[in-house]
C-alpha cells in the first residue's frame, strides 16, 4: 500500500484491476479546493498510456514487479522462445507481449518484467540501445545534405529505420529501441 505522496515515475499500481506503471505525475495545489495529483499511467500489458487525477492522500496498493534477464532464443509459430541463464528454463510468449520485437536478436539479452507474487509474465524490454547490421539501404546522393536529409535502411532484424545518407549496406550502427532511431555508427573490431 502507497498513498499518493509515495508516487514516483516507475511505480507500479494495482488499480482498476489491471496493473499500471506511472510515467508521470503532478502533485498540485490549487489556490481554492483541495490537493490532488495529476498522473500519466501505462497499462503494463496493453502499453496504452492514460490520465488520471488522484485525490490528495488517497491510498493505493501497489504490486512488486521485478525485472529478470533472460536470453531470446528464436522465433516460431508459437511466438518468442526465451532463456534464463542461470538454470536453462525456456519458456514461450506471445508475440504483443514483446512489443519491438522487429529490433530483437537470436542470443541478445533483454528484461522481462514478472509480476513477483503470481509469477506472471507482463512484458519484454530491450536495452535502449541495440546494434544492427544495416542490411540494405540505397546509396546517398552526393551533395544533399541540407536540413539533415534521412533514408531507410533495412536492418538485420527486417525493421526499417530512417539513416543518415553517408550510412552504407553492411555497416554496424546504434539503434534506440525507444524512438527506433538511428544512433551512432559503431566502430567495428571493439
Amino acid at each position: 500500500m502507497a498513498n499518493t505522496a509515495d508516487f514516483r515515475n516507475g511505480l507500479c499500481l494495482d488499480w482498476n484491476g489491471d496493473l499500471y506503471t506511472i510515467t508521470d505525475f503532478q502533485h498540485v495545489k490549487p489556490g481554492k479546493g483541495p490537493a490532488f495529483v495529476r498522473t500519466k499511467l501505462r497499462n503494463i500489458r496493453t502499453g496504452r498510456v492514460i490520465d488520471n487525477t488522484f485525490n490528495a492522500g488517497v491510498t493505493v496498493v501497489t504490486a512488486r514487479i521485478e525485472k529478470r534477464e533472460y536470453q531470446f532464443l528464436y522465433k516460431d509459430e508459437s511466438g518468442y522462445n526465451f532463456m534464463e541463464n542461470e538454470n536453462f528454463e525456456q519458456f514461450n510468449l506471445d508475440e504483443k507481449l514483446v512489443p519491438q520485437a522487429d529490433l530483437m536478436k537470436d542470443g541478445q539479452l533483454v528484461s522481462v518484467l514478472v509480476h513477483a507474487e503470481t509469477e506472471t509474465v507482463l512484458s519484454v524490454e530491450l536495452p535502449q540501445y541495440v546494434e544492427l547490421r544495416v542490411t540494405y539501404t540505397e546509396p546517398g546522393l552526393k551533395g544533399d545534405t541540407s536540413n539533415n536529409p534521412m533514408k531507410p535502411a533495412t536492418v538485420e532484424t527486417g525493421a526499417t529505420i530512417k539513416v543518415p545518407l553517408f550510412i552504407e549496406n553492411d555497416e554496424l550502427i546504434k539503434v534506440n529501441t525507444l524512438t527506433y532511431e538511428y544512433d551512432a555508427r559503431v566502430k567495428e573490431g571493439r
